[in-house]
């Protein structure tokens, strides 16, 4: 005599061990990495919302937005873009553009960190701070995460190195009254 299976547990069974009558689902596309990888532009990021950087080239504003960049700092003074109009660049990819020319370290003053700190205070999203290597950047921002952020100046420093802050960092110091050396 056979067994009994009560109705429910018979449907299940079949479900378990039946085989399937419809196709396999295809395998998953894998996600584009060159589309969704982060330009390598955009690899120092300091703080959350602040990006900086070296020069970027023309053609790396569209995937600098892509990536949730909203506004542009350019930190070069005109001299140094000879045939280049970045803001036009800048704005046709959707972006907006501040320009606060620092031609060098005497150019690292309270008053250029003051005006860093309100744009990237009204910036609605995510910022790009840059000059020609990220050197400049990364004094500024240390200077303004000091002075107009609250921060520790010796943290701010070590903000300004990872910003890419290199041989301007004598004068964030003396502007930090930070003594020379390490901090």
């Amino acid at each position: 005599m056979a067994p009994h299976i009560a109705p429910a547990a018979s449907c299940l069974l079949t479900l378990l061990f039946a085989t399937p009558t419809f196709a396999a689902a295809p395998p998953e596309t894998p996600v584009d990495a060159a589309a969704d990888a982060r330009p390598s532009i955009l690899d120092r990021q300091p703080m959350p919302r602040v990006y900086s950087a070296g020069q970027p080239n023309a053609d790396d504003w569209a995937s600098i937005a892509a990536h949730g960049v909203t506004t542009v700092i350019d930190l070069r003074p005109d001299a140094e873009r000879p045939g280049r109009d970045e803001a036009a660049e800048v704005q046709a990819a959707g972006l907006a553009y501040r320009h606060i020319p620092i031609a060098g370290p005497q150019d690292l003053t309270p008053d250029a960190a003051r005006t860093l700190w309100q744009a990237i205070d009204a910036a609605p999203g995510k910022v790009l701070v840059h000059c020609a290597s990220g050197n400049r950047a990364g004094a500024l921002l240390a200077i303004a995460a000091a002075r107009e952020g609250g921060m520790a100046p010796a943290r701010a420093l070590e903000l300004g190195r990872e910003a890419g802050m290199t041989s301007t960092e004598p004068r964030a110091r003396a502007v930090l009254g930070l003594p020379a050396g390490d901090p």
